[in-house]
């Protein structure tokens, strides 16, 4: 597996990186087909100590799948066990779903691995009732009025929201605002492939 750890505005010593790269090397155990690991570690100027180290993990399947998470703490180290422990349940649940954990060897192995098998199919029908397909609960329909994107903060900031949908004046088109974790705002645009 390849490990690429990155920084910005932190310096990364060599027991950083040693305790890092340790750490991602045991992700092997959990998911033995990741191809690369990109590490991001990163310090910001907030006014929350609390959450002023960010850590960031990317890991690419050799199947196409990417599995991504973020973590935040006062300390670097905290940070990056925190989005450890977040990874591995993601990967858990990942191989809850996609992978087949089990490799059958003998004709009695394979017998009873298609018995589970035939089994958790069942209870995943059962379940698959219950939670897919996904069921729109709620349609919701609200007239635009056009706006710049300053009208549109203002309008967000009022209603108390982390988004707001609108019909940008400015680029003749519907946007998205967001709300940033890491403050300020965020503006979709979007534009037809």
């Amino acid at each position: 597996m390849l490990i690429t750890v990155k920084t910005r505005e932190l310096e990364l010593n060599e027991r950083l990186r040693d305790y890092v790269e340790k750490k991602v090397q045991r992700l092997n155990r959990y998911l033995p087909n990741i191809m690369e690991a990109r590490v991001e570690l990163a310090k910001e100027s907030t006014r929350n100590a609390q959450q002023r180290h960010t850590a960031q993990i990317t890991l690419f399947a050799s199947n196409g799948r990417i599995l991504r998470a973020e973590e935040r703490d006062a300390d670097i180290y905290a940070a990056f066990d925190a989005v450890m422990d977040t990874i591995e349940r993601q990967i858990e649940r990942y191989k809850g779903k996609h992978w087949l954990q089990v490799r059958p060897r003998r004709r009695g192995e394979m017998r009873a691995l298609a018995e589970a098998e035939a089994l958790a199919e069942l209870e995943a029908a059962e379940d698959a009732e219950e939670d897919f397909p996904p069921q729109i609960k709620r349609v919701k329909r609200f007239e635009m009025v056009p706006m710049d994107e300053w009208e549109a903060i203002e309008q967000m900031e009022l209603l108390g929201h982390d988004f707001f949908v609108f019909y940008n004046v400015n680029t003749n088109s519907v946007n998205v605002l967001y709300r940033r974790k890491e403050g300020g705002y965020g503006l979709i645009i979007p534009e037809l492939a």
